[in-house]
């Protein structure tokens, strides 16, 4: 369109007349008179046509006037203005607005996707999966408490707290730019088929979030030994930024295809050695042994428990907060009613396969048993393992009480008389 109009304006084009391909033009050239009706040809672009190509007659020496006239004065097209270098200029009116709607629909784009660069100490992720902060060895993201990710006293379980802090733990490898094919591995990870398995969790819950809470999670890594990682979570209430958890944990690595744990590769440690901080864990690390349990000192077994397929990750490896959700399979019904976890100390001792049986083992300290509802801070110690009396977890939990919610009862559902 813009180089018709182009040529349009170097090059002037007279139209042909309507009826230039009647038969009657054919033959004589020349206009045909139709039932009385005059034919007319206008001028294009200031070129005057005569209806009819004969002389006029003449009487004496003097022109008659005949019944075809010439075109009229209202019948003719203005005459064009004398052409100069500027008018014979193409027309790039519509070519510039279109180059100018592209820019403006570019630079909005550029706009919402917030790729403008902001502080030097600050990487955003355009994708709102999170953000790297504090010269890029801090990951931070936001997360909002759903409705169903609460429980029947209206806050948060600690399996959903654990979820949010595992998925802030891949999002930081993605976001740094380390995740290759596998779930959580580096590039050269993926390459010797090794995978990150957690050996030690510790957390403490101040307090826990309620439905429609945004909470802001930060997570770190640090070396942990010679051969192993540690990463610290610190969960906040973004509102207020009240302290609300605090976890921390020892990775190893392990070959998924022989189940064997494994050293740290140095093409492995130079990809993430860069990324590790100096400081002491966000925990102060509690060295209480953790004892086993049997079938004499536990007070609760469970028994009969084994993964779903919704269980494993991609790796065919359980997920870890499955695990938590098996220990807490066999904590008295009175403590899960009146109590709260408010800390968690774990060790894992080994993996479960997709077909593994377990046995979940439950000991109350310092309390009694039948009288546990009107008891003030309770410790439990727990024991997950297969029926063939292979350890696969050990640990230790602590609760307290609930707190009074807003119509002063403890932990029941408001229900109808």
């Amino acid at each position: 369109m813009v180089a018709t109009a182009a040529t349009a304006s170097l090059f002037p084009v007279i139209s042909p007349p309507p009826d230039s391909g009647a038969e009657g033009n054919k033959h004589s050239g020349g206009p045909t008179n139709l039932g009385g009706f005059k034919s007319r040809h206008t001028s294009c672009r200031g070129l005057k046509v005569k209806a009819n190509a004969q002389a006029p007659p003449k009487i004496n020496g003097a022109a008659v006037a005949t019944s075809v006239e010439t075109c009229k004065d209202d019948d003719v097209l203005p005459s064009p203005s004398p052409r100069t270098f500027i008018n014979q200029l193409p027309d790039w009116s519509m070519l510039l607005a279109a180059i100018t709607t592209i820019f403006l629909a570019a630079e909005k784009q550029w706009m919402m996707l917030d790729w403008k660069p902001r502080r030097p100490d600050m990487l955003i992720d355009p994708f709102g999966i999170g953000k790297i902060v504090q010269d890029g060895m801090v990951f931070r993201q936001n997360f909002s408490i759903r409705s169903y990710e609460i429980g029947a006293d209206r806050t948060a379980s600690i399996e959903t707290v654990m979820n949010h802090l595992q998925e802030s733990a891949l999002n930081h490898v993605k976001t740094a730019g380390l995740l290759g094919d596998g779930f959580g591995s580096t590039p050269e990870m993926f390459k010797k088929n090794l995978i990150w398995v957690v050996t030690r969790m510790q957390v403490a819950v101040d307090r826990y979030p309620t439905w429609g809470d945004v909470v802001q999670v930060d997570t770190w890594v640090s070396a942990s030994g010679k051969n192993g990682m540690r990463r610290d979570w610190l969960l906040r209430d973004c509102n207020t930024g009240e302290i609300l958890t605090r976890a921390s944990s020892v990775w190893v690595m392990m070959n998924k295809l022989t189940r064997r744990l494994s050293k740290i590769p140095s093409e492995v440690r130079e990809e993430i050695g860069s990324y590790f901080v100096n400081s002491a864990p966000i925990i102060e690390e509690d060295n209480r042994k953790l004892t086993k349990l049997d079938d004499n000192t536990a007070d609760y077994i469970r028994t009969s428990l084994s993964p779903r397929w919704n269980d494993l990750d991609v790796n065919q490896h359980v997920n870890n907060v499955k695990y938590i959700g098996w220990i807490l399979e066999s904590a008295p019904q009175s403590i899960l009613e009146s109590h709260e976890l408010s800390s968690m100390t774990l060790e894992y001792r080994r993996e479960c396969g997709r077909d593994s049986v377990l046995q979940s083992l439950t000991s109350v300290s310092g309390v009694d048993v039948g009288n546990l509802a009107y008891s003030g801070h309770v410790e439990c110690k727990h024991l997950l393992r297969l029926e063939d009396g292979a350890e696969i977890v050990r640990g230790r939990t602590e609760w307290r009480p609930k707190p009074v919610n807003n119509i002063g009862i403890v932990n029941q559902v408001p229900l109808n008389d």
